[in-house]
């Protein structure tokens, strides 16, 4: 049996190569070049497809490589622009800070005669008939009671209550408060009161004088209590009423009361207590 099969096998090897050597040689001549047209165009469109298949996986690869570099590059970007946001917050903050200094400064500069203390608000109350704000400066900075509080624009209020280091100050828009004041042009005089609505009303002027809108009303220094000639705010509208035996004004303050910031206290003012006289005219 061995020396049966041993023949077929050589045989068969060698018919096997001479048909390979047949194919390649009819290849090389152009004999089988319609047949291998034929034959490799399902191989070639195969490979196509597997070809782009690769490339479009590679592709996937690389887009989701960008990704992530793009997403760190938008997370440190996003990082920059949070930090440079609170530069330009401070920075408009002490752009702020500034102006008002510098506003601050301009209207004290003439006043040669008074001494001022710049205080920051640090509360405000601005609920029903109590109208203040608490400012952070006390005892410990000479700070006492009655003392006036005012504004680049105008008064502001002045001192109720005071501990070591901060004070309250009764804003003049407090229904409780009254400013002695006067028209800057006629002179006449009446009295700045605080409204519930948070208003400023002028009242107790004579009926013979001449209120006219704009008019600009400043403290008298009568009573005491507040220095003379401090803004006080600006006539608004004007009520005469019949049988009344003095007329009445609004007036607008040149500056919001809710968004106080700085404010300056007028130290070298002394209020100066009438009742005193009174006591002493009794007896």
């Amino acid at each position: 049996m061995r020396i049966i099969r041993q023949p077929s096998r050589i045989l068969a090897l060698i018919l096997m190569l001479s048909l390979c050597g047949g194919l390649v040689f009819l290849s090389l001549a152009g004999v089988l070049a319609p047949a291998e047209a034929v034959v490799a165009a399902p191989l070639n469109g195969l490979s196509g497809l597997l070809n782009r298949i690769s490339l479009s996986i590679n592709a996937v690869f690389e887009e989701l490589n960008s990704l992530g570099q793009l997403r760190e590059r938008i997370a440190a970007l996003e990082e920059q622009l949070a930090r440079r946001q609170v530069e330009l917050i401070e920075l408009r903050e002490a752009a702020s800070d500034y102006v008002r200094l510098r506003d601050l400064l301009a209207y004290t500069a003439p006043l040669e005669d008074q001494e001022f203390l710049p205080a920051d608000v640090i509360a405000i109350e601005q609920t029903g008939i109590a109208r203040s704000i608490i400012i952070n400066r006390g005892t410990r900075d000479g700070i006492a009671v009655g003392m006036p509080v005012t504004t680049e624009l105008g008064l502001a209020g002045r001192i109720i209550d005071v501990s070591a280091n901060a004070a309250q100050v009764q804003l003049i828009n407090d229904e409780n408060s009254a400013v002695s004041s006067r028209l800057q042009t006629t002179r006449a005089h009446g009295s700045i009161i605080g409204q519930a609505s948070g208003v400023l009303r002028l009242t107790m002027v004579d009926l013979d004088e001449v209120i006219e809108q704009g008019d600009l009303v400043i403290t008298s220094g009568l009573g005491g209590n507040f220095p003379p000639d401090i803004v006080v705010g600006q006539v608004t509208s004007v009520r005469q009423f019949e049988f009344e035996l003095f007329q009445e004004a609004e007036v607008r303050s040149l500056f919001d009361f809710d968004t106080l910031e700085l404010v300056l206290v007028i130290t070298s003012f002394e209020p100066i207590d009438l009742m005193v006289f009174e006591e002493a005219g009794e007896n």
